[in-house]
């Protein structure tokens, strides 16, 4: 017999559960939803050992203790029949009713959907569940009730499983319990994935709290003892006072991420009153801080300024008698509530209006927020990452110069705040105070400072790209890459052209322009983009990246030229290096040294993978692989013969020490003295400029064209990362004349 979990899951428990509730169920309905499960499950097993059907009762046994409604306990007991039995959502619809299925449907996995990677794969579910979730919040708390069981018995689970699913739980489903103000499972759900993520650690935390259980529980009733001696004579109903020790994972959070010594942990003992009303929270402050001594800065008010999850609760931080720090939060009745169930303690459906939507809950912006920025980009991966950052438990708390409090993830910036407060702040912001002081755009705010936005009334200006790696927070990247999308159309087509291009060269893919849209097909309409412009665009303003489909586009092009029978670049680059001294630095295989020349359209440097061509009576002319000139005329028939392999000599093979010329496209701020910066530039480095001109591009940047001279492509890469860091320069490229 397997071990069992948590007690034997049993219907008869879980209708213990619903008599000690005290609520309204209909009993019949849940035992039909029970039995369906029953026979649909029948047979099936879990990795304990168990039969399957106890999963769902232990589910339903956690919603019941939440204190969801008869559909939502339902619900959980069938959450899994439609993905792992036979039994369809028109069954379930016609023998419990619409909502009962849409609740099911809403949690069940897309398996059925194929998608590259299991990254991928977990990041569609999640976009399935915060949509389901944002129509009804009674989704999310089923599949958190769902997590938290399988977390309760993740031991069972293959290795790889349990880290796995530990990883996303902690950055995935305890962030959206935290948002949701649910404090236990979250609590409980990141210490069970801290128990497998870094079992050492979690060992270590559990020695250490144990080797100290005796004096911690004499400590707590200590002054839970002299508080409640005190309060007794000012409260005709004495508060409930109760003891708290943080959780493992909150120690660890102090101890090893943020490296302060286990004694230095001043919340890690806590005590908690709670009052009738807002003004005796206030009234039980000053006493507590009349008993004892309180720390500096390490009072906060939840109260008047109530976190995100509608957390409400005053705390603060006081030296007892024996020398040891500790918490006290204060708090009402239903803060406390609040605090416990979260959402679930207020949600409509406890007020009986079990038929309307929750689209018009304001506690669910954060939801729609989330979703709406993916509009903005094809990344499914995105959510996850959106997640773990926007909905971070470590959260600051900001300040307008008005007083108005912006709260913000941990290492949000002055960028992030901007758009924070209005999206249009954001576009025309130019610079930042943080506490009267002027700062960077890429400064770190902090709980409790001002910021001040500074703004340009031009309204033609917006964001510059940089901005993108530095926010932090979803909200800005999304609208700095809408801005660019509908604003800078032509910039995007020219910046996503030249990083595909860039990334194709890269990795020695060579397709002719003719063919671009054919090869590319598929991917364009993954992204839903009708045309090649539309797909350039999509990468120029960071809608698609393109480091995400390089692997694919790379076995389509090693498949396509398989199918046509021809040697791919890198088949030519490792044929055998024979040849003669080469005079020139180009070595063609099988002729020996012979004339050579650069071609004018290309510019090839040492480094390039090159193709040569014969011309008539002038010897071999060498072009880049890339070379519009020959990606146009290999395949011609009359002019295939003429094109044959080449390759740069090594040093010991060459004579040849001169250098060559390549073009650089340089795009900026347009601004006085932009020209001479560039050549001043390339002088300090010793590089010879042979031409330049510039032009005015259509957005208001400058377009600067060079002529130069370099060694090779080693060399060019160090003069394009020294033009890169001039003042106002937004990118330079390497081009053809």
């Amino acid at each position: 017999m397997a071990e069992s979990i948590a007690g034997s899951f049993t219907f008869e428990l879980l209708s213990d559960k619903i008599k000690e509730s005290g609520k309204q169920y209909d009993t019949d309905k849940i035992r039909k939803a029970y039995e369906l499960a029953n026979s649909f499950h029948a047979g099936q097993k879990r990795d304990s050992g168990e039969d399957y059907i106890t999963h769902p009762i232990a589910v339903s046994c956690i919603l019941t203790e939440l204190g969801m409604d008869t559909d939502t306990i339902c619900a959980g007991l069938l959450h899994d029949v439609v993905e792992d039995t036979s039994c369809t959502l028109e069954d379930l619809t016609k023998q419990f009713g619409e909502g009962v299925a849409l609740l099911v449907d809403g949690v069940t996995k897309l398996r059925k959907i194929p998608l590259a990677t299991k990254e991928e794969q977990t990041a569609e579910n999640v976009r399935k569940i915060l949509l389901a979730m944002s129509e009804d919040i009674r989704v999310m708390i089923i599949k958190l009730s769902d997590r938290l069981h399988n977390m309760r018995t993740l031991k069972f689970r293959r290795d790889d499983k349990r880290r796995a699913t530990a990883l996303e739980t902690m950055n995935i489903y305890a962030p959206i319990a935290h948002r949701l103000g649910i404090s236990w499972i979250k609590e409980e759900l990141e210490d069970l994935s801290f128990q497998f993520l870094d079992p050492f650690a979690y060992d270590e935390i559990e020695r250490l709290m144990e080797l100290r259980q005796a004096d911690r529980i004499k400590l707590i009733e200590s002054i839970k003892e002299r508080i409640t001696d005190r309060l007794s004579g000012d409260f005709a109903t004495l508060p409930t006072i109760e003891g708290r020790v943080k959780s493992n994972y909150g120690i660890y959070k102090k101890v090893y991420r943020d490296g302060k010594e286990f004694d230095q942990i001043y919340d890690r003992y806590a005590v908690r009153i709670i009052v009738n009303t807002v003004n005796e929270c206030y009234n039980v402050l000053g006493i507590i801080h009349d008993m004892f001594n309180p720390i500096p800065n390490r009072f906060k008010d939840y109260i008047s300024t109530p976190k995100a999850n509608m957390y409400q609760s005053l705390h603060t931080t006081v030296i007892g008698t024996e020398g040891v720090p500790f918490e006290v939060q204060i708090r009402t009745y239903e803060m406390h509530q609040t605090a416990e169930f979260g959402i679930a303690a207020h949600w409509k459906y406890k007020e009986g209006i079990t038929s309307k939507s929750t689209r018009d809950d304001n506690r669910l912006a954060w939801v729609r927020q989330i979703l709406e920025s993916q509009q903005n980009t094809d990344d499914a991966e995105e959510i996850v990452r959106t997640i773990k950052s926007d909905l971070s438990p470590d959260e600051i708390f900001v300040f307008t110069p008005k007083g108005d409090m912006i709260t913000l993830p941990k290492g949000a910036t002055v960028i992030d705040f901007a758009y924070a407060i209005h999206t249009q702040v954001g576009h025309r912001m130019c610079g930042a105070k943080v506490d009267k002081k002027m700062v960077s755009l890429d400064c770190k705010v902090k709980t409790g400072q001002i910021v001040e936005i500074i703004t340009t009334s031009n309204e033609n200006h917006g964001p510059n790209r940089s901005w993108l790696q530095i926010c932090r927070t979803n909200e800005a990247r999304s609208k700095i890459r809408s801005w660019f999308k509908k604003e800078r159309r032509e910039e995007n087509i020219f910046e996503g052209r030249n990083e595909l291009e860039r990334e194709f060269r890269r990795n020695y893919i060579r397709i002719p322009e003719g063919e671009l849209a054919d090869f590319l097909a598929s991917d364009m309409r993954k992204h839903n983009c009708d045309t090649l412009d539309d797909f350039f665009a999509a990468i120029g303003y960071g809608g698609i990246q393109v480091s995400k489909l390089i692997q694919h586009l790379k076995d389509a092009y090693n498949r396509r030229m398989q199918e046509r029978h021809e040697p791919t670049e890198e088949q030519i680059m490792l044929r055998a290096k024979e040849g003669l001294k080469s005079k020139s630095g180009v070595i063609v295989d099988g002729i020996g040294d012979c004339e050579i020349k650069f071609a004018q359209c290309c510019y090839p440097l040492p480094g390039d993978a090159i193709i040569g061509f014969v011309t008539r009576g002038h010897g071999i002319s060498v072009h880049k692989q890339d070379c519009l000139n020959y990606l146009n005329q290999k395949d011609d028939e009359n002019q295939r013969e003429r094109w044959l392999p080449v390759r740069w000599a090594d040093k010991e093979d060459t004579t040849q020490s001169s250098y060559f010329k390549a073009t650089l496209d340089i795009v900026a701020n347009d601004r006085i003295g932009l020209l001479a910066d560039i050549a001043s530039a390339l002088a300090e480095i010793r590089i010879p400029m042979h031409e330049a001109s510039a032009r005015e591009l259509k957005n208001g940047n400058a377009n600067v064209v060079v002529t130069i001279s370099v060694a090779g492509i080693e060399q060019l890469r160090s003069v394009i990362n020294r033009l890169s860091k001039i003042p106002s320069v937004l990118s330079v490229d390497r081009c053809g004349k």
